[in-house]
């Protein structure tokens, strides 16, 4: 397969149908994504078979367990993607809407309609259900999209494909909205982030190492956030119980995520009666401390070092550090974080607002674990993923953020003087 010659008939494919994608009304949208729904209930058995082929492939190549049981598709993983199609189908559509209007001295009215970003390219790795995620968050936010999924999941996401394909088809809408790339050479990916004639947004889901080298090399804006490096500080100020449950929640309640508590700040003040408690049931959760001198001089944990601070463990790991106050837990997440997000526990009403607008992260929360930052619990239906740059997008991606704003103006014949 010539792959340039291939990704450029992608991209152009992509650019035609976000045309007609951009006409589609709310119900024709709808209707696609309740006929994809129904296409993959259809397909169930056909979906698990392929997804067979891949699990077997994945033990040969000897995939851990955590990797094939994120691969796998079960029936009850099939009934999770369709029940995620009908609540996208079920979100309020945001294209089209208009906002701020308001009337100049010259006479026209003037105002901002939500429109999609276009194509969007979408990387991402061994979960074949983010195919789905994928393609029905775009389809509904009017934006065509090109994906590419992990190589381990090749056989379960052209299977996936298939019945986006007949669901596209059946509401009337181009299949080429939603394309899954037919190859798993590497040389796709490469073309991808460099499509930017007909591409108009990347978006990385994946491992660090995927995301450093997708924002290395593309040549299309990318949307994406590298590490998650979460701060849990908890002030002197604070409610003792909620802040142990919260400390508690943010680390242990999921390892392997995003949003998971990495570090913990705690004020010198409350360190002697808070950290104990804390140190012995994180213990008893099989959760390895990392501290600094003046943790130490509390509990019983390792030396943390320059490397801990700035370490996304994704692991039952956690450093601790025993800061003076909020000015200094402030400075250390300034020093350290990913811009993720980062949270304080207190009672201090003044303090907590200086928090929330000084800490400068895509997510800060007064009295709430970490393990909120998320789409589904921000109200967003799903995410596509989490941004931690500026512009944009920050935070959770929803529909809203596959969107963008255009200036609209209505005249009454005026003329520029």
């Amino acid at each position: 397969m010539d792959i340039k010659a291939y990704m450029h008939t992608l991209g152009k494919q992509a650019r035609a149908a976000g045309r007609q994608l951009v006409g589609a009304d709310t119900a024709t949208k709808n209707a696609a994504l309740l006929a994809i729904a129904e296409a993959m209930a259809e397909s169930e058995a056909y979906l698990c078979e392929e997804n067979q082929k891949d699990l077997a492939a994945g033990k040969a190549n000897g995939l851990d367990a955590a990797m094939l049981d994120r691969l796998a598709i079960t029936p009850a993983g099939v009934a999770g993607m369709i029940e995620g199609l009908r609540q996208v189908a079920a979100l309020p559509d945001p294209c089209g809407e208009i906002s701020d209007m308001c009337y100049r001295p010259s006479g026209i009215q003037l105002g901002k309609m939500r429109v999609p970003l276009g194509v969007i390219g979408i990387i991402y790795e061994s979960r074949p259900n983010v195919t789905v995620d994928a393609a029905s968050l775009c389809l509904k936010s009017g934006n065509a999209t090109i994906l590419r999924g992990g190589s381990e999941a090749f056989h379960s996401n052209q299977a996936i494909a298939t019945c986006i394909a007949k669901g596209l088809e059946k509401a009337g809408l181009p299949a080429s909205c939603v394309q899954v790339i037919e190859t798993a050479d590497r040389a796709a990916v490469g073309e991808l982030i460099t499509l930017s004639e007909f591409v108009d947004v990347i978006v990385p889901r994946g491992g660090k190492g995927l995301i450093e080298r997708i924002s290395r090399d593309a040549t299309v804006p990318v949307l994406k956030h590298l590490d998650g490096i979460c701060h849990v500080y908890i002030d002197d100020r604070a409610d003792l119980d909620m802040a142990f449950n919260i400390a508690l929640n943010a680390k242990t309640h999921r390892y392997g995520v995003c949003n998971a508590m990495e570090t913990l700040l705690v004020a010198e003040g409350v360190a002697f009666e808070i950290l104990p408690r804390l140190a012995e049931a994180y213990t008893a959760k099989g959760v390895e401390l990392r501290g600094c001198e003046k943790t130490r001089a509390v509990i019983d944990a390792k030396v943390a070092t320059e490397e801990d601070w700035g370490t996304e463990y994704l692991a039952p790991v956690l450093s601790i550090r025993v800061v003076e106050g909020m000015d200094q837990a402030m400075e250390h997440i300034e020093q350290y974080t990913s811009r993720h997000t980062e949270v304080i526990v207190t009672e201090d009403y003044s303090r907590a607002h200086k928090f929330l607008r000084q800490v400068d992260s895509s997510s800060v929360m007064v009295n709430a674990s970490s393990r909120f930052a998320d789409g589904f619990e921000y109200g967003l239906g799903a995410e596509i993923g989490i941004s931690t740059d500026k512009l944009h997008a920050r935070g959770p991606v929803g529909l809203e953020g596959l969107t963008s704003q255009k200036w609209i103006v209505f005249g009454t014949g005026q003329i520029r003087d």
